[in-house]
């Protein structure tokens, strides 16, 4: 039975009472709306610890549009009963005012992470995932925390910003759940329509066949790109980039481990994916 709470100040005391005990504790941070993937790094959760927390709190310090933020599903019922199915002991649902009973004048940033991919297009948006991912560990203090290497920028933000503060926990990235026909699975996928669900799945075609232009041996970034182009016939392209998987930079031509990601926007929804590949020496190895 998963246990709602509210306050931070409750929160804290039932994980030290656990803490005392000897008990591990794993924290799965989300905005609620869950699904397949949240419920995934629940489950890699429960194996991995003795206490469960899922944060079930949308952040507003993370939203560039405020039409965005309003939109955003509100499933708190339907969360519980996940969260419950899922084995998770308690679930952290703070208010706004809760989180933020002030306004907030300190702030984490990792601005190298942050420069291109969902950053470049977003301002203050990793800023707003940094601080709160921050505020929910140091509440929390948990030993593990998971999250999805499908959002792979912020991912990788959290796991520098948890290094470079010297935060003690083990940031656990989880594989991405996708539907049947390839489509990374999202909160926001429930604001499509029909004829946008079908679209939607261009985004991971071409992510696959440029992980496929790859393993045949494809070097050129430039080539890799103009031969998924015809992917995004119809539907927005906000980006299509391969970056190297630690700087987040992009590169010319592949070496390495290099993540291939994409930003589509389907009527007012905007969705993200990736894949990653790494090169060493003369083998290929599909990562994803």
């Amino acid at each position: 039975m998963s246990e709602l709470v509210p306050e931070i100040a409750q929160l804290r005391q039932l994980l030290d009472a656990h803490r005392q005990a000897g008990k591990t504790i794993g924290l799965v941070p989300t905005m609620g709306a869950l699904h397949a993937g949240h419920r995934r790094l629940m489950e890699v959760a429960r194996a991995e610890n003795d206490v469960v927390v899922a944060t079930i709190f949308i952040n507003p310090t993370q939203f560039d549009r405020q039409d965005d933020l309003e939109r955003y599903p509100k499933t708190l019922e339907q969360d519980m009963a996940l969260c419950r199915d899922a084995g998770v002991d308690l679930v952290f649902a703070p208010s706004a005012a809760e989180m933020y009973p002030q306004p907030q004048l300190a702030w984490v940033d990792v601005p190298e992470l942050t420069k291109y991919l969902c950053g470049a297009g977003r301002p203050g948006h990793f800023r707003g995932v940094a601080t709160v991912v921050t505020k929910l560990l140091l509440i929390a203090q948990p030993g593990r925390a998971y999250f999805g290497e499908k959002d792979a920028q912020q991912l990788a933000v959290i796991r520098r910003m948890a290094r470079d503060l010297n935060i003690p926990v083990n940031i656990v990235g989880v594989p991405t759940v996708r539907e049947a026909d390839g489509l990374a699975i999202s909160s926001r996928n429930r604001l499509l329509n029909d004829y946008e669900r079908l679209q939607a799945r261009t985004l991971s075609q071409a992510l696959f066949t440029a992980r496929d232009e790859i393993l045949a041996g494809e070097r050129s970034v430039k080539k890799i790109q103009s031969a998924v182009a015809y992917f995004f016939d119809g539907v927005r392209l906000e980006y299509f980039s391969i970056v190297d998987t630690e700087t987040l930079t992009p590169v010319e031509r592949i070496e390495g481990s290099v993540l291939i990601a994409g930003a589509i926007w389907l009527g007012t929804t905007r969705l993200i994916d990736n894949v990653t590949v790494s090169v060493a020496g003369n083998s290929l190895e599909p990562d994803q």
